[in-house]
């Protein structure tokens, strides 16, 4: 091999390393701006908070809806708690077994 062979192998060694490192530490999904959406708690399958020190721009939750549309809101939503509760409950019927519908959504979404 020649001799800038090992210094290339090295160089790419070290960058695949911090691709990885970067990439574990970046967010999927980020909301850039919130609203005050009407949710139906019936229609959402999963939800995720989101906060401002952990790669995103802003403190938000991002709900996710049966058909898959993704709603940022505000934190401090009247009843956005009811609505965590509800897809929480609906998530351990469905691990459980309780709960059989077609399929149980938001289990393993988001």
């Amino acid at each position: 091999m020649a001799p800038w062979g090992d210094g290339k192998l090295l160089f790419c060694v070290l960058f695949l390393t911090c691709c990885i490192e970067t990439s574990a530490h970046m967010p999927t999904d980020c909301c850039v701006s919130t609203g005050r959406p009407t949710i139906v708690k019936q229609s959402v399958v999963d939800y995720r908070r989101l906060f401002k020190g952990q790669g995103c721009p802003i403190d938000a939750v991002m709900f996710v809806t049966r058909n898959g549309k993704k709603l940022c809101s505000v934190t401090d939503l009247p009843g956005l708690s009811d609505v965590m509760k509800h897809v929480d409950n609906l998530k351990k019927r469905c691990k459980d077994g309780t709960y059989k519908p077609r399929r149980c959504f938001g289990v393993n979404r988001v």
